[in-house]
Order: C-alpha cells, then sequence, then structure tokens
C-alpha cells in the first residue's frame, strides 16, 4: 500500500466517527446556557444541578439534549456577544443565570425562549412586563424544538 493511500484510509477513519457524532448532536434539541463564571468557578455547583435536574427529568446530555454552556468568566461585558453566538447556534431555549445575561439574551432574539436563573427583579430590570404575565412562550422542546405562542 502507497503511503498517499494510507493517509487517506487513515483520514476516513479518523473523520467518520466525528461525523458521525456531529449528526448525532444535530438530531437532538440544543439549549444553550449564558453563565457568568467558568465550570470550574465555585459557583459551578448551581451548574451541576441544573445537569442533574434535567438528567431527573429524562434528559441526558449527548443522547436526547444537547448542552451548549457560553460562560463570560466573570466579565458581564462579555454577555451581549455570548448572546449573539448563543443565538447562532440555534438552540430551542436559552437559560440564562443572570441579569446581565438574561437582558443579553433578550435583546439577541425574540424568537427564542429565555429561561433566567436567579435573578433580583425580573421586572425592574426590564427583562418581563410582569410577572403575572411574563411572556409568551409556553412550551419550548415540544411542537418540533420551536416554542408555541
Amino acid at each position: 500500500m502507497r503511503r498517499r493511500e494510507f493517509v487517506k484510509i487513515a483520514a476516513t477513519a479518523i473523520a467518520l466517527p466525528i461525523a458521525a457524532h456531529a449528526q448525532q448532536r444535530a438530531d437532538v434539541p440544543q439549549l444553550c446556557v449564558l453563565a457568568a463564571d467558568s465550570l470550574s468557578s465555585p459557583w459551578a455547583t448551581r451548574y451541576a444541578g441544573f445537569i442533574k435536574g434535567l438528567r431527573d427529568l429524562g434528559y441526558v446530555e449527548g443522547h436526547n439534549i444537547g448542552i451548549n454552556f457560553l460562560s463570560a468568566e466573570g466579565r458581564y461585558d462579555r454577555f451581549p456577544a455570548l448572546a449573539a453566538e448563543c443565538v447562532r447556534r440555534d438552540p430551542v431555549i436559552i437559560v440564562a443565570y443572570t441579569t446581565p445575561g438574561s437582558l443579553a439574551a433578550k435583546k439577541a432574539t425574540s424568537t427564542i425562549p429565555i429561561v433566567t436563573g436567579p435573578i433580583g427583579d425580573p421586572v425592574g430590570s426590564g427583562i418581563v412586563a410582569s410577572l403575572a404575565r411574563w411572556g409568551q412562550y409556553h412550551r419550548a422542546i415540544d411542537n418540533g424544538g420551536r416554542s408555541q405562542r
């Protein structure tokens, strides 16, 4: 076997599993997490709890849901760019853990549902109009991965 043929076969053998994995992830609903801190921060336990909660509901990352974790690394000024990146990834839902992250997500999209973590004043900050009528999205993962109004 010549060297070029060997390289082609080796490259194909390496690329096929990668392509299959990428295709598998595209078949499952994706969610995007906008976080202030990294997964290695002392606050990371809340993210682990979130993943455990999803698992308890039957959602397993890489199996029937994909999770895109985007961290501002403590720099809140990064949230607008992270929210734009999140929208480019076309998730079925955005999870934002801070008021600045939630506001950036709200500014970046009006079609992708946003779930906020613990925030101070969602009405006063402008994230929602009122607590009685918080938004128009009721189901995110149902209906082919898109919300219903």
